[in-house]
């Protein structure tokens, strides 16, 4: 037999405790990308310390959350935020998540962002929605001119498939007048098909999303075919009073609305004096748990003498 071979010292290298490493928290708990962060985070050095602002979207199965936000060594800090609980002020009061309405979102906080730092008149987005490709750019023969304001979209962990909805929002800001990067080749949108290797791009049908001409076509259609499905799903619309026909009217105002008046709405002040009955009432120790039986028997006892 041959000599044992002898075994080979395990380094400890940069490899070794990797395995080790826990990830970080919103790594683990599946909330954040730090890939994608860390490069909508990393500012220019030449840039010292100008703000990097990210135009973030999250949805929830209610609500559209639209923020404009900058990161700091503390933490992040937001602009300004705008929801789609909204838009009921604006005159929407139904389909608070559809495409239409993430767009109303996306447009509602461009036009405050725009009004806090002194841009909203000069820069007022498009006055007409068309769908076509349109993003703010700084007039080059005015040397006092400010630039646009300029923010970069953050999806979070949500797909970015053609037609999302995250790209709403964004049409919505841009055409507000934020300064969002995107392809000017209209893949985010629907409309966008491919065809015989060819790229194809339809503006029109971006506008017919925007003022929820799909979810009209959709009652259209679940009217004629089954009125039992059509009054359960569109319940709500039924409720408001809105028909399929009445719905491009409805978003045209909406827009309307919030380009004369995007700020927000005061908060409620409410009355500390006033208790909630539904407050916990804080722990007690062991004697006095023993000192309110006690004192319990006893108005117990003095009642029975009365008696």
């Amino acid at each position: 037999m041959g000599a044992r071979k002898k075994k080979a010292k395990k380094t400890k290298n940069r490899a070794y405790y990797m395995r080790f490493n826990p990830k970080m928290r919103r790594r683990r708990e599946a909330k954040t990308d730090y890939q994608a962060r860390r490069t909508l985070v990393f500012q220019d050095k030449d840039k010292y310390n100008a703000s990097k602002y990210r135009f973030v979207v999250r949805m929830t199965n209610r609500t559209v959350v639209c923020q404009c936000v900058s990161s700091k060594v503390i933490g992040d800090e937001i602009l300004a935020v705008a929801y789609s609980s909204e838009l009921p002020r604006y005159g929407l009061e139904v389909g608070l998540t559809n495409y239409a309405a993430c767009y109303a979102t996306g447009l509602l906080l461009a036009r405050r962002v725009l009004k806090k730092v002194g841009l909203d008149e000069t820069y007022t987005g498009t006055d007409e929605v068309t769908g076509e490709y349109f993003c703010e750019e700084m007039e080059e023969d005015d040397e006092d001119a400010k630039s646009p304001f300029r923010a970069y979209l953050d999806v979070g962990l949500r797909p970015t498939t053609t037609g999302a909805r995250v790209f709403a929002a964004m049409k919505g800001a841009v055409d507000g007048g934020m300064a969002i990067p995107h392809t000017f080749t209209g893949k985010p949108f629907p409309g966008w098909y491919k065809e015989d290797g060819r790229v194809h791009f339809e503006a029109d049908v971006v506008r017919k999303y925007i003022f929820g001409g799909h979810v009209s076509d959709y009652m259209t259609k679940l009217k004629e075919e089954d009125e039992e499905k059509y009054a359960k799903q569109f319940s709500r619309y039924i409720k408001k009073g809105v028909a399929a026909d009445d719905l491009e009217d409805i978003y045209t105002k909406v827009h309307a609305a919030i380009r004369a008046d995007p700020s927000t709405q005061p908060k409620k002040i409410f009355d500390k004096t006033v208790v909630s009955k539904f407050k916990n009432t804080p722990k007690t120790c062991l004697t006095e748990r023993r000192d309110h039986v006690l004192n319990k028997i006893l108005s117990i006892r003095n009642q029975q003498k009365r008696d």
